[in-house]
């Protein structure tokens, strides 16, 4: 009888234990939204600033980063890139000493350099710098010397020679996708920097050089990069740097922030948590 007196006392109190968990496990639920969320409320507030008031910058945490490709893969489908042309490239390496080793990996788009020596070499000032800090080119203004491939220190810059995916596909009566049909899909337009383009030879942007431009076809109606968004592990984030409540200046301003090769001068405005 002791035993079941003790028992049922003990309802009403462990009811009222399971409410409050329950209530705090909402609240916690709600304070950690995904970054993605995050990420877009802040985009949305420096989009309403005029465009010389925001600085976009990118922040990639490596200690997040899986290599798993997904930031490349979904730059080369949203910008349509042929063979050689890779904006993203994640770069590997290697730490300690056998057997005690590990991998890190470090996703390496354009850094957006505030002093971007590229800038600097281009003779016909195809390439140049936006108000927002973005480094972008002009495809009709580019001539494809590719002095700026030489001049930039990260090795961002890639130049379209015209190959296509295909090149090497067969071609014969009754193939159900040979070359021919294959082609089509590189007759898709590509909308970079705002502008519809359709990838043919003799034609921007094969012979120009090309890079990564932080997808501002995608800032401009209020999306992320597509590298941002894809990012499964959420190690990459995007936002204006100029908003000190944004979530990306919080971040610049962590004790292990850097960058590549800060001693250049060159201000990049890609950093990494390490």
């Amino acid at each position: 009888m002791e035993k079941t007196k003790r028992t049922q006392g003990q309802g009403p109190l462990s009811a009222a234990v399971a409410e409050a968990l329950a209530d705090a496990l909402a609240g916690s639920a709600l304070e950690q939204q995904d970054v993605l969320v995050r990420m877009h409320e802040d985009l949305k507030r420096a989009l309403q600033k005029p465009v010389e008031e925001r600085h976009w910058v990118m922040v990639i945490d490596l200690r997040k980063c899986v290599g798993c490709h997904a930031c490349t893969i979904a730059c080369v489908a949203e910008n349509k890139l042929p063979p050689g042309v890779v904006y993203r490239q994640v770069v590997e390496e290697e730490l300690g000493t056998y057997p005690n080793v590990a991998m890190r990996f470090i996703p390496r788009p354009c850094l957006h350099c505030d002093e971007p020596p590229c800038v600097d070499v281009c003779p016909v000032n195809a390439t140049y710098k936006r108000v927002d800090g973005v480094v972008v080119v002009d495809y009709d203004r580019c001539i494809g010397c590719r002095y700026c491939m030489n001049a930039c220190p990260y090795n961002s810059r890639y130049f379209d020679f015209g190959f296509s995916q295909y090149d090497d596909s067969p071609q014969a009566d009754g193939l159900i996708l040979g070359r021919e049909q294959a082609s089509v899909l590189e007759d898709i337009p590509i909308f970079e920097y705002g502008e519809t383009r359709v990838r043919r030879r003799e034609d921007s942007p094969i012979g120009n050089v090309r890079k990564c431009h932080f997808c501002l076809h995608r800032l401009e109606v209020g999306e992320l990069p597509a590298c941002t968004t894809t990012c499964i592990g959420r190690s990459t984030y995007f936002g204006d740097s100029n908003d000190p409540d944004s979530l990306v200046s919080k971040l610049i301003a962590s004790p292990n922030v850097m960058r590549l090769r800060e001693e250049l001068g060159t201000e990049p405005k890609v950093y990494y948590l390490l």
